[in-house]
């Protein structure tokens, strides 16, 4: 359906896109904080701590970035549905998004019960084993709410409704940072749990976010015409089976990007903890500056989306390059922050000299990383707008595994460059992905004003 409306400037689409950005920002930010605070909190308490709570991390959001993928296609739904003004079909793709989210958590929580018994056998360093079991048996308990949470955060996205994502991604750090605390070093009366103690906390605070936030969405008279609680609904397989369609190709590509981080993850572990202990200080610095693209590529899916839903064929294209504009900025803030600061940075998450010294080279690598990163994901938030995701997907499988990972494998431990050649094939493997995303956005927004916007 196409709607004559007037036409936007590109500075409108600029301000619109940076409108819905800031809270969706600051809510990607707390959630990066939250590995911040599990870091920082671990690191406080010993090497071979942090070392256990990053191996514990890696292997939580190894499954996770599939549900996070996947139910992200209920944002590119809901935008459409928004711009066509077909609100009424809102509530029942949520029930069902909420029946696939509860689907992907059981799962979720079985990969965390069944993962930790290979640690050994992946060869992960003996002193890190016990604390990395001890987290992931703590948290799988929160995996449900985690899935269910995200769920309703791409509703409310979708909907253009960003402030939910900020208020109760803080939240949840007011509630992790002093339970985490507490539990990790034994203070109050209870008992030192160390990196156990951190699991615990995260279980909690994935509950806790889950229930409000459900509860919000209840009560809220922002959310009431959509009734969203108005029945209830037994699973539909077609529903299920559309959002999966759209959904699991996004997934799976988020999969190859954030595994490709994780793996390397895994395999500096047997470095040691030290070695494995800064490269975490680096990745951990990388993916909250990531947040900022991530919020700007999520606004310009929910942008594309509405220009699609209203048959706005030139805000397609002019939704996408508002998204450009605002990560080349972003990153470039990000870069010099790195390059100024990576000593600074460093000091915070460890006292000792050895991990510390290491982490601060790493640190100028992830400066590296900060162009390519923003941009591959900008790109494939755009073609998230235009529901384009199976050919993404196998453009982010070539470039992260038949790419990145072969060669941060063959420079990190064939000619011995350590950690250091991991990172320049992470640098690699998104400067790739990001010519090719880039190239696929340019082909498929093109395609639409030749033939036009359905």
């Amino acid at each position: 359906m196409s709607h004559d409306l007037p036409p936007r400037s590109f500075v409108q689409e600029t301000r619109s896109t940076a409108v819905l950005v800031l809270p969706l920002v600051m809510g990607h930010v707390s959630t990066g904080l939250i590995a911040f605070v599990d870091n920082i909190i671990a690191g406080q308490h010993g090497t071979d701590t942090l070392a256990a709570v990053t191996v514990g991390t890696a292997l939580l959001w190894l499954p996770m970035l599939v549900p996070i993928g996947t139910l992200i296609a209920l944002t590119a739904y809901v935008a459409r549905l928004h711009g066509a003004g077909q609100y009424e079909q809102v509530g029942p793709v949520f029930r069902q998004a909420i029946w696939l989210a509860l689907g992907l958590g059981l799962i979720m929580f079985v990969f965390l019960s069944v993962v930790p018994t290979l640690l050994g056998v992946a060869g992960i360093a003996e002193e890190i084993i016990p604390g990395a079991q001890a987290f992931l048996h703590a948290v799988r308990w929160g995996s449900p709410a985690l899935t269910v949470f995200f769920c309703m955060r791409y509703l409310c996205e979708g909907m253009h409704w960003m402030r939910p994502t900020m208020l109760f991604g803080f939240g949840g750090l007011l509630v992790l940072a002093p339970l985490g605390y507490v539990l990790t070093n034994g203070k109050l009366g209870f008992p030192e749990l160390g990196a156990q103690g951190l699991g615990i906390a995260s279980a909690i605070m994935m509950w806790l976010q889950a229930l409000v936030f459900a509860l919000y969405l209840w009560r809220t008279p922002r959310m009431a015409h959509l009734q969203l609680f108005a029945c209830f609904e037994l699973p539909n397989r077609v529903a299920i089976g559309d959002l999966l369609r759209v959904g699991l190709p996004i997934g799976i590509s988020i999969l190859m990007q954030g595994s490709l981080f994780i793996v390397t993850s895994l395999l500096i572990g047997r470095l040691g903890a030290a070695s494995l202990a800064a490269h975490q200080i680096a990745i951990n610095v990388a993916q909250l500056c990531f947040m900022i693209p991530v919020a700007v590529a999520e606004a310009t899916t929910v942008r594309v989306g509405h220009a699609l839903g209203r048959g706005d064929r030139h805000g397609v294209r002019r939704a996408a390059w508002a998204g450009y504009v605002l990560v080349a900025f972003t990153q470039t803030l990000s870069t010099l922050a790195l390059l100024l600061g990576h000593e600074a940075i460093a000091g915070l998450y460890s006292r000792d000299l050895a991990v510390t010294a290491l982490a601060s080279t790493l640190l100028l690598y992830a400066a590296a990383l900060q162009f390519p990163d923003g941009l591959q994901m900008l790109s494939a938030g755009a073609l998230r707008g235009l529901q384009d995701t199976r050919v993404p997907m196998m453009l982010a499988i070539f470039s992260y595994w038949g790419i990145g990972l072969p060669l941060g494998v063959s420079l990190g431990f064939g000619l011995g460059w350590g950690p250091q050649g991991v990172w320049l094939g992470l640098i690699t493997a998104l400067t790739v992905a990001t010519l090719l995303m880039g190239w696929r956005f340019i082909h498929r927004s093109k395609t639409n004003l030749d033939q036009g916007v359905p």
